[in-house]
């Protein structure tokens, strides 16, 4: 059958030959079409290097403003951690357990147990009382947080400075690990690390400026006088000397190194405090009118009579420094002698001990063990354990500290620490 379609007569032969030239028609259409989109993609479509410039163009159009607001953002963001860094105010503190956050707690592994911490903190947190010591309330009432033992490995924070008191330590090297000395070292150890950080373009807590105007405060002294107690009152004073010259060695090694704002503490009245009240006697022959051994004060007094006269000496030869002497046995005596003023009924005795009245003290007896005689929540005692002050006792000392009244020279401490606001 096919062969007689392509073999037919005239007609068929005419049919094919008509269907081929619409085939012709049809390609010649569709390449003509075909060849007019070409050439007008190939007229209006930009060359390959314009394509490119608009992209980039538009690309940068849209960063631009994104990239703009970022860098801005962050340049204030840096601004603005500098002006807090350089408004902030730095400590660096050196002492034993009148100014300990919890060093020794650290360092030695000792699980201090409640109720020491109870009055402020609601636990204990390795500070050798019911709650703050006076280092503390200084932070607070500067603005800044409480200090970070130095040797303290859990939730530090030295953006404020270092707290390098160790309870125990004394100002004599060698009689205690954590002497005065070592913790300057550790100080400077401290220093030349942050510096090196800095060099290195990496973060540290403390920079340059924060060293040269931090407040660098010392309480120590007072377990050097401790040690020479058993001795003849004229001994006793002789080792005095030596002590001071520790701590004049300490100041002149700060100050070496930057160091040009100082807080120095004298020792308090430590012949009130029931742990020495305690002690065997023959008789009362030896206290004062307010119930202190008037040998152990009278010792206080002159050491913090030449502690004054070297900090006098300092200022002289330490140009543009500020050196702080405070007369601390004053602010601690007259706690005692005028205790009614402050709300205190039982000034010599401790809050938490054993024993009862007089002084509830034994020296065989720790506060923390169970059978303790505490005193209610509230109380106002000036000895917490015998040794150590309550907070509310802390709270009394660090105010009239900060008043300047018990100062030479004469000058609230936050006038030299915290900078005058300016306008900005």
């Amino acid at each position: 059958m096919a062969s007689a379609g392509m073999n037919g007569n005239g007609n068929g032969g005419g049919m094919v030959k008509r269907m081929g030239v619409l085939r012709v028609q049809y390609y010649c259409v569709m390449g003509a079409v075909a060849a007019a989109v070409v050439l007008a993609t190939l007229r209006y479509m930009p060359g390959p290097a314009a394509s490119t410039a608009v992209a980039r163009q538009a690309v940068a159009a849209a960063a631009a403003p994104m990239g703009s607001l970022g860098g801005r953002k962050r340049k204030e963001e840096a601004k603005r951690e500098k002006k807090e860094k350089e408004d902030g105010v730095v400590l660096f503190n050196f002492g034993d357990s009148n100014s300990d956050t919890g060093g020794v707690a650290a360092v030695m592994g000792i699980h201090i147990a409640p109720p020491e911490g109870r009055a402020h903190f609601r636990h204990p947190t390795g500070r050798l009382s019911d709650g703050r010591v006076i280092l503390d309330f200084i932070c607070e009432s500067l603005g800044t947080h409480h200090l970070s033992p130095y040797m303290k490995p859990l939730g530090s924070d030295y953006s404020n400075g270092v707290n390098f008191a160790i309870a125990g330590s004394t100002a004599t090297p060698g009689d205690t690990t954590f002497s005065l000395d070592v913790q300057v070292d550790q100080f400077l150890f401290f220093k030349e690390r942050c510096l090196e950080a800095i060099e290195r373009d990496e973060s540290a807590p403390v920079d340059e400026q924060g060293f040269t105007k931090a407040l660098y405060t010392m309480d120590i002294g007072h377990n050097d006088i401790n040690g020479v107690l058993h001795l003849p009152y004229d001994k006793m004073l002789e080792k005095l000397p030596a002590i001071v010259g520790e701590i004049r060695k300490a100041i002149e090694t700060l100050h070496k190194h930057g160091a040009r704002k100082f807080l120095i503490h004298g020792t308090g009245a430590l012949g009130c405090m029931p742990q020495k009240l305690a002690m065997p006697r023959d008789d009362d022959s030896g206290l004062d009118e307010n119930g202190c051994i008037a040998t152990i004060n009278n010792v206080c007094k002159k050491f913090n009579a030449l502690l004054s006269e070297t900090c006098d000496e300092l200022r002289l030869n330490l140009k543009k420094s500020t050196i702080i002497f405070v007369d601390m046995f004053a602010i601690k005596y007259d706690l005692v002698a005028n205790h009614t003023t402050y709300g205190i009924e039982k000034p010599l005795m401790t809050c938490c001990g054993h024993g009862g009245p007089p002084y509830n003290y034994d020296p065989k007896e720790s506060c923390m063990t169970s059978d303790m005689d505490l005193c209610k929540l509230g109380e106002k005692f000036i000895s917490w354990d015998g040794v150590h002050f309550t907070d509310a006792a802390n709270g009394i000392v660090a105010s009239k500290v900060l008043s300047g009244e018990y100062s030479i020279p004469r000058v609230k401490l936050a006038s030299i620490v915290i900078p005058p606001k300016s306008d900005d």
